[in-house]
C-alpha cells in the first residue's frame, strides 16, 4: 500500500503513546510504502526539530534515509489544488505522481 502522510500526522504518530502511533510503526516495520518527495522531506526536518528536537529530527532522517519502504518520486507536473494553504500541494503531487493508494492528513482544506 502506497501512502502519503502529511506533516501533521507524521508529527502526531511520533510519541509512543499516541492513538496514532500504529501510522509511524507502519513506517518503521515496512507495512507500508510511505512516498516522500524532497520538500516533504525536508518539511518532515524541519517541523520535527522545531517541534520536537534535533535529535528527533536526525532520527527521522536517519530512518527515512535509509529505509527501503520510501520511494521519491519524480515530479513532472505542479497541480496547485489546494488555494489554502498552498504549500500543501507537495502532498498532493506526490500522491497523484506515484499513484498512491491514500493520503493522510488532518488538514479540513483537503
Amino acid at each position: 500500500m502506497k501512502v502519503v502522510i502529511d506533516t501533521n500526522v507524521f508529527l502526531i504518530s511520533l510519541p509512543r503513546r499516541s492513538i496514532y502511533r500504529t501510522i509511524f510503526d507502519a513506517c518503521l516495520s515496512n507495512k507500508i510504502l510511505l512516498i516522500v518527495t524532497t520538500s516533504i522531506f525536508f518539511e518532515y526536518l524541519e517541523i520535527f526539530e522545531q517541534r520536537s528536537s534535533k535529535e528527533v529530527a536526525r532520527y527521522i532522517d536517519d530512518s527515512l534515509t535509509s529505509a527501503k519502504n520510501v520511494i521519491i518520486p519524480s515530479i513532472y507536473y505542479y497541480w496547485d489544488i489546494v488555494t489554502e494553504g498552498a504549500d500543501d500541494n507537495k502532498f498532493i503531487d506526490a500522491y497523484l505522481a506515484e499513484g498512491a493508494d491514500y493520503l493522510v492528513t488532518n488538514d479540513a482544506h483537503f
